[in-house]
């Protein structure tokens, strides 16, 4: 009887930590993604000459504002709004 106890809660076991593996899969996949945008939008801020006077904390900050979807509205568009 001990046996058949052991082999049920093997069964769940196995059927939870299956579960779980399951869920993790596209959490992984987005994440391998991010690091991805991270690493190539870092890359491309490199090139930038202003971009070029700041630290890696900084360029990193802007690599993830820019893979979060920040956008940057150019100047003009402000100095439009004050002057109306």
């Amino acid at each position: 009887m001990s046996g058949s106890i052991q082999k049920f809660f093997l069964a769940i076991t196995s059927i939870a930590v299956t579960c779980v593996a399951i869920e993790l899969l596209p959490i992984s996949k987005k994440a391998s993604r991010w690091n991805s945008c991270i690493n190539k939008t870092t890359e491309t801020l490199k090139q930038v000459t202003a971009v070029q006077l700041m630290d890696d904390k900084g360029k990193e900050v802007i690599a993830v504002m820019i893979c979060n979807g920040a956008v940057f509205e150019p100047k003009i568009k402000e100095s439009i709004k004050k002057s109306n």
